[in-house]
């Protein structure tokens, strides 16, 4: 489940070889450096940050390591019969054109949305003097169970959470300038940061070829 961090550049089109056009998303993937190995995970740094900018503790640790600052630093699983090391770093040859990836994000912010827009609700009567059409109505009952259950589907504030787009296509690895082409779209904003691990639930082009 090895991946690694990138930074959403935006959207483009390139040109399939049947001539098609293929909205993809440009993503600056690493280069990552490992700045710890643990037993089933290591950490991985991403994006490089002014040591004025950090807290003594942090400005300690990577001066410990050698390594300069990084803004995001996250635990990836790691791959089994692997050796990795301190100082390590992985860049974007970790895919292939052709394989699938999952990418991990945060949601575009919305504001604050009704029940209808952000839970999908259906809506009240439309006809015969309704004036209920896309309020909340009742919540609870006064006597069983007398209380609103937790959890409930309310207007609110929506989006900025956590999404994960599942076996999203590898179009075009750049090498040389640290860019993965990603077919469709991927959550986040512009320049937001992204997780990108290899696809759980399809299999690699690489894995197919071995068949």
């Amino acid at each position: 489940m090895i991946g690694l961090i990138g930074k959403k550049i935006g959207m483009t089109q390139v040109f399939a070889a049947d001539n098609s056009q293929v909205g993809v998303t440009a993503i600056q993937a690493g280069p990552c450096p490992v700045l710890m190995v643990k037993d089933k995970n290591i950490q991985l740094g991403f994006d490089a940050a002014r040591e004025k900018s950090l807290k003594k503790p942090q400005a300690g640790f990577f001066k410990k390591l050698n390594i300069l600052p990084r803004k995001v630093i996250k635990d990836l699983s790691r791959e089994a019969n692997v050796e990795y090391k301190v100082g390590d770093e992985l860049k974007v040859d970790l895919f292939a054109e052709g394989d699938f990836v999952d990418i991990s994000g945060i949601s575009l912010g919305k504001g604050f949305a009704g029940g209808m827009k952000r839970w999908h609700w259906k809506g009240g009567p439309r006809t015969h003097g309704s004036t209920s059409h896309r309020r909340v109505g009742s919540i609870g009952s006064s006597t069983t169970p007398g209380r609103v259950f937790r959890g409930h589907n309310m207007p609110g504030h929506m989006g900025v959470e956590k999404v994960t787009v599942q076996n999203l296509k590898v179009i075009r690895v750049d090498l040389a300038n640290n860019i993965l082409l990603i077919e469709g779209g991927v959550p986040g904003h512009k320049n937001g940061y992204l997780v990108i691990t290899k696809a759980k639930k399809k299999a690699h082009k690489k894995a197919v070829l071995k068949k």
